[in-house]
């Protein structure tokens, strides 16, 4: 019996050396299906963006981008001065990274190599993600290529153009805020001998410029005098801008300020960097362009001269009434590389991290920095406090390059207190949608435009620097623009003619 107690015992024990290693394998099993593996090295992205800023932005927040997003980021920030030239380098060498960013100004550079398939094609694989394929439609269809999506686009107001103006220096001269040309330049006439500064010298300017004809201060103003954007289609022909009165007129105009010292002399080698520090400096009263800058000039002003106090004006009565030059609503768009993202797998890796920050942790970081540190957080807004203003615009402000989509995007919060000039800013921008001028040649193609237009425009480029300095004439000016004719302008227009009548037929 004794005997039988241990055959069993003995039974049961090898039984159980047997199951033994099948209940741990088991065991093993579950634990792995709710653990997470060991850690692998996080997909690495390369990306060329600009920096619009003075520095880059917080490691702190890329490296808490990069731990929400589970990739690591290699973006190479280029100075906007500089950013086309780098680029342009870039693309011809074919050392491009990854991602790409392309300003708008620079697209028709870009769209040879489009079109000879240097970069991915991604419309057909939007909708493969949440946010992605939710992307304005109209807003692709404006940066398409022969109708296909290669871009995805950071967004922008359809204007944000106007005048930046010391306000302080408009007080002490007892001076209005102009409302119409005459008015604007008695202004800065006014600026530049009435010692607005009030030193008891005369050592300031009405209005300071750059070597940039579109966002500097010439197109703006151009605009202001009912001047075409870019194209006038008139009775199904295209007529390019600088060959209507009223380009001549705005020339007229800059160069009346030329011959009077209004404007800073060397304007047309003025860098945008240099313009700012003149403006910023107190040497002139005026700066024309995006007035979503007012924030960041009024911060550095008040640095150098605590009593520096900036205002905005965005409606300037012209000879047709109110009149500024829209612009497409994406600003510019990122592409991305054949050659360095090889196959469909590693795109869509690429494509899930940006559809990543344009989710609610992500985009708000990108936009608004930390919680605390940046800004404040009261019932669901966010505040921003103006005394953070100076550490956004160092730490979190240069991301913004980043962002795609990021106006329509819901995920990102609303601000309930504004800095005062960023809201004048963003309500004067609104208000710039009631009188917008369009280019008619937006949704239309060229293909001599995008072969040749970076050639061609220096023939207007040139002409048009030269007659406000006085080297040339009328007449010499329209030879030159007779010259941009025979040299492929006229194959332009027509082409943008048979364009429109396409599209008009529904072809």
């Amino acid at each position: 019996m004794l005997r039988d107690l241990a055959r069993r015992t003995a039974v049961r024990y090898f039984c159980l050396l047997v199951l033994l290693p099948s209940f741990l394998l088991s065991a093993c099993s579950n634990v792995n299906s709710v653990q997470p593996r060991p850690s692998q090295t996080p997909p690495s992205i390369s990306i060329l963006a600009p920096l619009h800023f003075p520095q880059t932005p917080s490691k702190e927040i890329v490296t808490e981008i990069e731990k929400l997003t589970g990739v690591r980021l290699n973006i190479t920030w280029v100075p906007e001065g500089v950013y086309t030239d780098k680029m342009n380098t870039a693309l011809t060498t074919n050392s491009l990274g990854k991602v790409t960013f392309v300003k708008f100004t620079d697209y028709n550079l870009v769209k040879p190599a489009i079109r000879s398939d240097a970069f991915w094609e991604i419309g057909p694989y939007l909708k493969e993600f949440p946010n992605l394929k939710q992307l304005d439609p109209a807003i692709l269809s404006q940066s398409a290529v022969d109708g296909k999506i290669y871009g995805l686009y950071t967004e922008r107001p359809s204007s944000r153009q106007g005048i930046i103006i010391r306000k302080d220096w408009l007080d002490h001269l007892k001076l209005s805020k102009p409302q119409t040309l005459d008015e604007l330049y008695e202004v800065m006439k006014q600026f530049t001998y009435k010692d607005p500064d009030g030193n008891g010298k005369q050592d300031t300017i009405g209005l300071v410029d750059r070597n940039d004809l579109v966002y500097g201060v010439f197109k703006t103003l151009s605009s202001y005098f009912g001047t075409p954007n870019n194209w006038k289609l008139e009775n199904g022909q295209f007529i390019p801008e600088f060959a209507t009165p009223e380009y001549m007129d705005t020339m007229n105009f800059m160069r009346k300020l030329y011959n009077e010292k209004i404007i800073n002399q060397d304007f047309a080698l003025t860098s945008k960097e240099v313009q700012r520090d003149k403006f910023i400096r107190g040497t002139a009263g005026v700066f024309i362009g995006s007035m979503t800058d007012v924030q960041r000039l009024s911060i550095e002003a008040q640095t150098i001269n605590p009593l520096a106090e900036l205002t905005l004006i965005n409606r300037i009565k012209g000879p047709d009434g109110y009149k500024v030059w829209s612009i497409p609503n994406y600003n510019g768009l990122y592409l991305f590389s054949k050659k360095a993202i090889a196959t469909e797998d590693e795109l869509k890796q690429v494509l899930r991290f940006f559809d990543r920050t344009m989710d609610k942790d992500v985009a708000n970081l990108m936009r608004y920095g930390i919680e605390g540190r940046h800004y404040k957080l009261e019932n669901g807004k966010v505040i921003l406090p103006e005394e953070t203003s100076q550490l956004r615009v160092n730490e979190v402000s240069p991301l913004y390059s980043l962002m795609i989509a990021d106006i329509s995007n819901k995920n990102v919060m609303e601000v309930a207190q504004k800095e005062q000039l960023t809201a004048l800013a963003d309500q004067l921008s609104e208000d710039n949608e009631q009188f917008l001028v369009n280019d008619p040649t937006l949704t239309l193609s060229s293909p001599t435009f995008d072969e040749k237009n970076v050639e061609l425009s220096t023939i207007i480029v040139d002409a048009t620097y030269n007659y406000i300095i006085g080297n040339i004439n009328a007449a010499e000016f329209n030879k030159e623009v007779e010259k941009w004719k025979s040299s492929g302008g006229d194959l332009i227009m027509q082409e943008y003619a048979e364009a429109e009548a396409r599209a008009g037929s529904g072809q």
